[in-house]
């Protein structure tokens, strides 16, 4: 089977790489990536060499490219994204050409390919925010209602693939995520932030109160749910994807982070919240498991510690990244601290 993987120099797309490499040898993979900011080679240095491996270099915007990209492709698998909050609200016109008109682009592709299956990789956050006394979650009925530019160029590209498959027939499935962690993500997200500051010797910093609610998912399990849904997944369906952890704010993480990195709480900085800032994600998953038999298999605290340990030894590849345009970003977000 070829699969071309789009966004595969990413977190999350260099991890499904790795991961479907290892487990599925036979395959062919090709990672088609513009390699932005966010987008880094040294995450597949363990595959660059493997003869089933290939890297395309491209936008996902240019059909040409993507014509290219997709011959003789089998399985598309569309992870390319602009992905963080932060940066759609400075500038959400990027977002509105990558993950909307990009992923048209791709889908139009993949029709004129004949690709026996195109899978998105969305977010919860499309659904919008939930209360904290609210005991329900979200599911694939929960009405979209997204309140960021990022979850709002989400929604837009959610729909098109599924336009997709009602107008055209295209052979598509569709998973929206809780907040992913694990190696390789880049030091923007919460969990990796906190833990390169720490290792650097900065404070963390923390928007609003600090009691913001999210479901954190391993990255592995993530990366197992796909596999999961493009071997037994049902053509159009959506499945959503999060994790066994009690729903656990935003500082609660952070001080679970100070423990195991022997760190005091005055390493915490409050600053002001971002607009919009979504108060709660809960995800309901029970029908992945029950339809196709997924479930998450890494707890929490387990792979909370592994990640720590991998930034921990892997310093050069982080401190790199933490340079030029990222510090005029960082001092932009959060000031001088």
């Amino acid at each position: 089977m070829k699969i071309l993987v789009t966004g595969g120099a990413g977190f999350i797309g260099s991890n499904f790489i790795l991961y479907w490499l290892k487990n599925h040898p036979d395959d062919f993979v090709v990672n088609l990536d513009k390699l932005t900011y966010a987008g880094n080679l040294e995450n597949l240095k363990e595959v660059e060499g493997n003869p089933n491996y290939s890297f395309f270099y491209g936008d996902i915007c240019e059909g040409s490219i993507v014509d290219k990209a997709m011959e003789e492709v089998d399985v598309v698998v569309h992870f390319a994204a602009e992905s963080h909050v932060d940066r759609s609200i400075l500038d959400p016109s990027i977002f509105i050409k990558t993950n909307v008109l990009g992923t048209q682009v791709l889908l139009e592709q993949a029709l004129k390919h004949k690709v026996k299956r195109f899978h998105h990789i969305s977010t919860d956050e499309v659904f919008g925010s939930l209360k904290l006394e609210d005991p329900s979650k979200f599911n694939d009925r929960t009405p979209y209602n997204p309140r960021s530019p990022y979850s709002a160029s989400k929604a837009g590209a959610d729909h098109l693939v599924r336009s997709y498959f009602t107008t055209y027939g295209l052979p598509i499935t569709m998973t929206n995520c809780a907040d992913n962690f694990g190696p390789f993500q880049f030091p923007e997200k919460l969990i990796s932030l906190a833990i390169t500051n720490l290792l650097e010797g900065k404070r963390i910093p923390i928007y609003g109160d600090g009691l913001y609610v999210r479901d954190w998912l391993y990255v592995e399990d993530h990366c197992r749910a796909i596999e999961t849904i493009l071997k037994k997944g049902k053509i159009g369906e959506t499945y959503l994807i999060g994790s066994t952890i009690e729903e656990m704010n935003n500082l609660t993480v952070i001080k679970k982070i100070l423990k195991y990195m022997g760190k005091d709480e005055n390493y915490v900085e409050f600053v002001k919240d971002r607009p919009g800032h979504d108060r709660r994600y809960a995800v309901d998953w029970s029908k992945i498991k029950k339809e196709i038999g997924w479930k998450p298999m890494h707890s929490f605290d387990k792979t909370l510690k592994q990640t720590i340990e991998w930034y921990t030894l892997n310093e050069d590849w982080w401190k790199r990244i933490k340079n030029g345009e990222y510090k005029e970003y960082y001092k932009k977000q959060y000031g001088e601290i």
